[in-house]
């Protein structure tokens, strides 16, 4: 318990440091640009593949259990919409940059750590939380929407294209599922969950990496540590902003 509680208030203060006034805004600025680069297009690949998939899976098992006929078939992409906008999308897309980004933030600046260039950095007077970390939390915070989003869009395209060469649901069956009664809202809620999945990886894959003492070995631990906590700090907080927006 009390290692918790320090864990949490030294997390506390590096959030305090890190939300501090840029020294150079021009370098913070290039340096955010690259991050996006980095964590933001560089993941553009692992999320299609993963968002296209489960996007048809859900489509061929929605089918699958959907056994009575009294049901309309449009019912499928009207499923496959909301189940890609409320939870699987969102979620899903932070969990693989939690693995992806998230360890290697944790693993980058553990790296600077052992090797004293953190120490470096502040013995020149730099913060180096804010340095290290803002721009790679400002990058995640607004490309983590924009993957989430083209998610939902990856997803019914492979529901679409499950339907168009299997014998799932007439594709206009499916199309007039997914325009029917669509709420703007829910696409609100799913970027507003991604942003927040956002500042969780930044931040936990940044402590571990931010306080790791000793050599590699302890990097390569601190990494996985990251990616654990992340992944269940994820699936709380969509728990509680499921409970608190949707409720």
């Amino acid at each position: 318990m009390l290692k918790a509680l320090t864990n949490i208030g030294r997390y506390l203060v590096m959030l305090r440091a890190v939300f501090s006034k840029p020294e150079k805004f021009s370098i913070y600025y290039r340096q955010t640009i690259r991050e996006m680069e980095d964590h933001g297009l560089g993941s553009i690949g692992i999320v299609a593949i993963v968002s296209f998939f489960v996007g048809a899976a859900i489509t061929i098992q929605t089918d699958f259990n959907i056994e009575n006929p009294l049901l309309p078939r449009y019912i499928i992409g009207v499923t496959v919409r909301d189940s890609l906008l409320l939870e699987f999308s969102s979620t899903m897309v932070g969990l693989v940059i939690a693995g992806k980004s998230g360890s290697s933030i944790a693993s980058q600046i553990g790296m600077m750590r052992v090797t004293e260039q953190i120490d470096a950095l502040e013995v020149m007077g730099i913060n180096a939380a804010a340095y290290l970390m803002q721009p790679k939390l400002i990058a995640l915070v607004i490309f983590l929407p924009i993957l989430c989003a083209l998610s939902v869009a990856l997803g019914l395209l492979g529901g679409y294209l499950v339907c168009l060469v299997g014998d799932v649901v007439p594709v206009s069956d499916y199309i007039y599922g997914i325009q029917y009664v669509f709420y703007p809202y829910y696409l609100a809620y799913a970027m507003l969950k991604s942003a927040v999945y956002a500042f969780i990886i930044t931040t936990v894959a940044g402590y571990f990496g931010y306080h790791v003492s000793g050599g590699a070995l302890e990097v390569g631990r601190s990494s996985t540590q990251a990616f654990v906590l992340n992944c269940i700090l994820i699936l709380m907080a969509n728990l509680v902003l499921t409970n608190i927006i949707l409720h």
